[in-house]
């Protein structure tokens, strides 16, 4: 295997297990009936709309894991997702420090190391990157 398909098949893991990852929350929040909860957090922390907007995460989770997985739109899709995550960062884990386990609960390190995995694929992504003018 050259090293040019082994840099190719790694690649794949790697934006086949973030996918999975992150589309599995909304998966998960739809299925459990975690929509009505997420929304009535986000209102809480002042997002107006609570319901509406954890629907608009919820279905885009479940939607742009699938382009993720399949490799298509991931320039798209993955700033949406950086931002979801950012988010979460700055409304829930910051408060509980780094670690999600071990010395701490419910930190940032995952987040992190996810946004860090998806700013990977966006660079490594092929295609000319389009810029206005």
């Amino acid at each position: 295997m050259s090293d040019a398909s082994r840099t190719t098949l790694a690649l794949q893991m790697v934006r086949i297990g973030v996918a999975g990852v992150l589309g599995i929350h909304g998966y998960a929040r739809a299925i459990a009936g975690g929509v009505a909860p997420f929304g009535g957090f986000l209102e809480a922390t002042g997002f107006p709309a609570g319901v509406v907007l954890a629907w608009a995460i919820t279905i885009f989770e479940m939607a742009a894991s699938l382009c993720l997985a399949a490799g298509r739109g991931v320039r798209i899709v993955a700033p949406g997702f950086i931002g979801i995550l950012a988010m979460g960062i700055l409304l829930v884990h910051r408060s509980a420090g780094w670690f999600v386990v071990g010395l701490g609960r419910n930190g940032s390190e995952l987040s992190v190391l996810l946004i860090v995995c998806l700013v990977a694929l966006m660079v490594s992504t092929p295609g000319r990157v389009r810029t206005a003018g």
